[in-house]
């Protein structure tokens, strides 16, 4: 009754289940891992942040480049706050909140002189839309003279980031990602590729929390890993509940031939004049038709 298994369709569903099962499976097993790195990684960043609030500010040029290692670490800088290039960095959410940051660039190489590189500092965030008068006024202005400031270290932001904006068409005086791509046509020196969260935001600015690297911690990305691996076993789970429902379909068929239970094969329709005769023809004929 089972004959039916060595056909060559059936050989073509067996190689294919024995085949798809164990990707399925490895493929989901290996997305399980991934979330679970993200997992130990977050948990690890988090008694690192830990330790490095009480932990000694290193250089700046001690942690660059920027790395997955050095994101998140307390750097101090000293130079010289720009004034005159003071950005506000717009739609950007604070414990469920909306407002912006304000970024001001330190210039801290070459004591503020033509060869000076600036390093971007968000100095703080502050609730409301950049776009009024009315909370902008409150931004208090940056020091004048030499300061030393001390935060966490930040890689550039990129395109698809948390709350950046790259499309442009942002009023004068505003950015819509931290990067030093994108000042380099805003200010007339070089930028680092990174960036500083002050630590202390003066006045009435609220300091910016750091944010894990890109590729680790809890984010959306980590979640999608955990939705993938049921993906894939659901793809296994499946695979093995067509192949039974195949067989069982095939067995049942087989059985049935086995015992005589064939169904009757359907006859060709006659026409429904082709058995009818000439006599047969003129009885039924309506008696007003024409002869």
């Amino acid at each position: 009754m089972y004959r039916f298994l060595l056909t060559p369709r059936w050989w073509v569903i067996n190689v294919f289940t024995v085949l798809a099962i164990p990707v399925c499976l490895f493929m989901g097993s290996w997305q399980l891992s991934r979330f679970e790195t993200r997992v130990n990684t977050h948990n690890q960043q988090q008694e690192e942040a830990s330790g490095e609030r009480k932990a000694e500010a290193r250089p700046l040029r001690d942690l660059l480049p920027v790395t997955a290692k050095t994101s998140g670490e307390r750097a101090t800088a000293t130079g010289r706050y720009d004034t005159a290039h003071q950005l506000l960095v717009p739609d950007r959410r604070l414990d469920g909140r909306d407002g912006f940051y304000v970024l001001t660039l330190l210039r801290v190489d070459g004591g503020g002189g033509a060869g000076a590189k600036a390093l971007p500092v968000v100095r703080g965030w502050l609730p409301g839309d950049a776009d009024d008068p009315a909370a902008t006024a409150e931004v208090p202005a940056p020091p004048s003279g030499e300061v030393t400031v001390t935060g966490a270290l930040q890689a550039s932001e990129h395109q698809g980031g948390d709350g950046v904006s790259a499309s442009g068409g942002l009023p004068r005086g505003q950015l819509g990602m931290i990067s030093a791509a994108s000042l380099v046509n805003l200010v007339p020196y070089q930028v680092y590729d990174a960036w500083v969260t002050s630590s202390q935001a003066p006045g009435v600015l609220e300091p910016v929390p750091p944010t894990a690297a890109e590729g680790t911690g809890l984010d959306i990305k980590a979640f999608q890993n955990l939705g993938y691996t049921g993906e894939w076993f659901v793809f296994a789970g499946f695979v093995v509940f067509m192949w039974f429902r195949l067989f069982r379909r095939e067995a049942e068929t087989a059985r049935d031939l086995a015992l005589g239970l064939t169904p009757p094969e359907p006859t060709a329709p006659t026409a429904p004049d082709a058995d009818r005769t000439p006599d047969d023809a003129e009885r039924t004929r309506s008696p007003g038709a024409p002869v």
